[in-house]
């Protein structure tokens, strides 16, 4: 949890961390996911194309990333890729994804609800709001949001701590 005094340096803060660790896991632990990265490099292509994934059961990874395909102007004559491997994240490790599971959707009410007694922040991204979303959802929503706090600055209006409610 951030210490109490936090808020008298801002003027608002938007908080993107795991939304239990901003309370100190009060009411126990979410479950997220996290990912783990093994680099590997080959001669010329490896799969001829940027994503790859793999939703079988008995492949260990969730899917390839070959970068030289992520700028195809660039011209590259061997090639370096990613194996991505999820697995169930602890304290210790950096959590990716919100798992929301039934028993973790009871717990995020109560967070939410303590969450909403909060002064001066706002929870925002898949983190913050325990929610899964895709990038060009992100990149929406932080839109929005800061359009939402411009507002409320220009107005002399309280943001509001969940502005896009995450039990929804």
């Amino acid at each position: 949890m951030l210490p109490d005094n936090h808020l008298k340096e801002y003027y608002h803060s938007f908080y993107s961390g795991p939304l239990d660790a901003y309370f100190d896991y009060r009411f126990g632990e979410l479950g997220y996911r996290s990912l783990r990265f093994e680099e590997h490099s080959y001669e010329g292509d490896y799969q001829g194309c940027a994503v790859m994934n793999y939703c079988d059961a008995d492949v260990p990874y969730t899917r390839i990333t070959e970068h030289k395909y992520f700028s195809p102007w660039e011209s590259h004559g061997d090639t370096i890729v990613y194996h991505e491997y999820s697995f169930a994240s602890s304290r210790t490790d950096i959590p990716f994804y919100p798992v929301r599971l039934v028993g973790d959707k009871l717990l995020l009410k109560e967070y939410v609800d303590l969450g909403k007694e909060v002064e001066g922040v706002t929870f925002v991204g898949r983190l913050g709001t325990y929610r899964y979303l895709d990038m060009d959802k992100t990149i929406d929503e932080a839109l929005f949001v800061t359009a939402q706090f411009l507002g409320c600055v220009r107005g002399g209006a309280r943001m509001k701590v969940f502005p896009v409610s995450p039990c929804g």
